[in-house]
C-alpha cells in the first residue's frame, strides 16, 4: 500500500534552508508549515553542535512558492530559559490569530516541556502571549509535536521519551491528545510504540499525518541509540482512527553520510498534490532543510 502513497523524495528535492555549518550537528530543519490563501508558513530549529550550543533559535517564515522563504520572527531559546530548543509547530488558530508551539530542553537535565506562544499576526510571536501546554514530568519529557486543528477541536501527536532509566533517555514513543483550546490537552496515550526486532525498535516519533480518515502519517525511527539525531522516515497506519501500526521498513532516507531523513512535514496543495519539507544529511554530515512536492 505504501507505493501509492505521496511521499517525500530526495533526489528531486530542493534546499529551503541550508545548515548553518559545515560539519555533523548542524541542523536546519526539525520544521512545520502550513498554507494559508496561498501563502506558505514555515517554521523550523536552528543548530548547532553541542560546543556552540544546539538548538540556539525557532525562525517563522513565509513564502509565496513554498522554496523562497523571508524570515518574519525568530525566537531565541535564551527567552525561554531553555537549553536548547527541537521541533516547533505552527498554527493558524480557528479565530484568525496565530500559535507557535516550542519544544524546550529544561538546563542539566534530559527533561523536556512544551510551550505554546499566541500572537494576532506571526511577526508577534516573539513576544506574543506563553502558556506551557505539556510540561512532562519527572518520568518524561515531551516535545516534538505535530498539531491539527478544526471545527471539531484540536489533536497532537507528541514525542515521549522515559526518562526512568539513566543513559537510555533517547528511547521514544508517541502519544495522542485532545483539546477544545489547544492549550489545554486530554491526554490518550501511546498510539505508535517500537517494534522489537526492527529498524525502528529503539524509538518511533509521528512527524506528519498525511489523513485522519483513514489515519496515516510518517513517523522517524531508528534502531540503536547510536543512531540518535539520524533517524530515518516509516509509514504507520490504523484501523480504529488512533492506535497505529507501522508498515516494513523505511520508505525514504539521504543517500548521504549518516542517511538522516526525518522530521517530515506535509502540506495538502490545491491540486491534490503534497508538498513535503523535511531535514536531510547531506555529505559532509551536516542537515539541510528541504522541499519536495508528490502526486
Amino acid at each position: 500500500m505504501t507505493q501509492t502513497l505521496a511521499l517525500p523524495r530526495f533526489e528531486d528535492a530542493t534546499v529551503v534552508v541550508p545548515a548553518p555549518g559545515h560539519e555533523p550537528g548542524n541542523w536546519s530543519g526539525a520544521a512545520s508549515a502550513v498554507l494559508v490563501d496561498g501563502v506558505y508558513w514555515l517554521t523550523y530549529r536552528v543548530r548547532r553542535p553541542l560546543r556552540e550550543g544546539r538548538g540556539v533559535s525557532v525562525v517563522v517564515a513565509r513564502s509565496d512558492d513554498g522554496e523562497h522563504f523571508v524570515t518574519v520572527a525568530e525566537v531565541r531559546r535564551d527567552d525561554f530559559g531553555a537549553e536548547s530548543f527541537e521541533r516547533p509547530v505552527l498554527v493558524r488558530r480557528p479565530d484568525g490569530g496565530w500559535r507557535l508551539y516550542v519544544s524546550c530542553a529544561t538546563p542539566d537535565s534530559k527533561h523536556w516541556w512544551i510551550e505554546a506562544v499566541d500572537a494576532d499576526e506571526p511577526a508577534g510571536l516573539v513576544t506574543g502571549t506563553r502558556t506551557v501546554v505539556l510540561p512532562g514530568s519527572p518520568d518524561v519529557a515531551v516535545k516534538d509535536p505535530v498539531v491539527l486543528v478544526d471545527a471539531t477541536g484540536w489533536r497532537m501527536w507528541v514525542c515521549v521519551h522515559p526518562l526512568t532509566e539513566p543513559g537510555h533517555e533517547d528511547r521514544m514513543t508517541t502519544a495522542f491528545a485532545t483539546s477544545a483550546d489547544g492549550l489545554s490537552w486530554d491526554w490518550h496515550g501511546t498510539v505508535l510504540a517500537p517494534t522489537d526486532g526492527t529498524w525502528d525498535q529503539r524509538g518511533t516519533r509521528v512527524t506528519a499525518v498525511l489523513s485522519e480518515e483513514p489515519l496515516v502519517v510518517l513517523y522517524d525511527g531508528r534502531a540503536r541509540a547510536e543512531d540518535n539525531w539520524h533517524e530515518v522516515t516509516g509509514v504507520a497506519r490504523s484501523t480504529d482512527g488512533r492506535r497505529l501500526v507501522a508498515e516494513e521498513g523505511p520508505v525514504v532516507r539521504s543517500p548521504h553520510s549518516d542517511g538522516a531523513l526525518r522530521y517530515v512535514a506535509a502540506v495538502p496543495l490545491p491540486d491534490g498534490a503534497t508538498r513535503f519539507y523535511f531535514e536531510a544529511a547531506r555529505p559532509d554530515g551536516a542537515h539541510d532543510l528541504m522541499t519536495s512536492v508528490s502526486g
